[in-house]
């Protein structure tokens, strides 16, 4: 994962942000947990990705973001086991392909983004044990191809958002959860493709 700058991109000038990425290694992460006895809270989470760029400027600005994964296996895999927690139990497991994030306070912007997930096969997986939670207990698995986000309050913005997913995604929980003194919430999730604009 990278970030991507450009130069001046807080002053007042317009600025060009330029980010290109291309990934064709295997991204695995693998997460093994035993847990007991905690007095406060217990968060775990595994994260495997291919592309990744965050974008945050206060100028005009425009963004050309170009991200592209082939042929590699990115992989999630958690497996934990949690016994006399006093507090909350908080367990992720994310794979994704391509992410990116666009945040802008200026005048006006442009943002031109093209992703494609062409990975073999970007998986979440989460096995979880908990026993014994003193609050509430939140588990979540989620596998996604291409994932766009852009916010601003410009009064002029032009947005051009491609992407492209050609693989299978698979996303799954398999959790035994008892002895709960609080709300239990479980979610698997596998997402293709999602954006969200936002502009106010």
């Amino acid at each position: 994962m990278s970030l991507a700058y450009a130069d001046g991109s807080t002053s007042p000038a317009s600025s060009d942000i330029l980010n290109g990425q291309v990934d064709f290694h295997i991204a695995q992460s693998n997460l093994n947990v035993d847990t007991t006895n905690v007095a406060g809270n217990v968060s775990q989470q595994s994260v495997a990705g291919g592309n990744a760029v965050d974008i945050t400027t206060m100028s005009n600005t425009v963004v050309t973001n170009n991200q592209y994964v082939s042929s590699v296996n990115i992989g999630s895999n958690m497996n934990t086991n949690i016994t006399n927690t006093g507090g909350t139990v908080d367990l992720q497991s994310q794979a994704i392909c391509n992410s990116a994030s666009v945040s802008m306070d200026p005048t006006s912007t442009n943002v031109y983004s093209n992703q494609e997930c062409d990975a073999k096969d970007p998986t979440a997986t989460l096995n979880a044990s908990v026993v014994n939670a003193g609050n509430d207990v939140s588990l979540a698995s989620t596998a996604v191809g291409n994932s766009f986000e852009e916010d601003t309050n410009a009064a002029h913005g032009a947005v051009q958002n491609y992407q492209i997913n050609e693989t299978s995604m698979s996303s799954a929980v398999n959790g035994a959860v008892s002895n709960v003194n609080g709300n239990v919430s479980t979610t698997s999730t596998a997402i293709g493709n999602t954006a969200e604009i936002v502009h106010y």
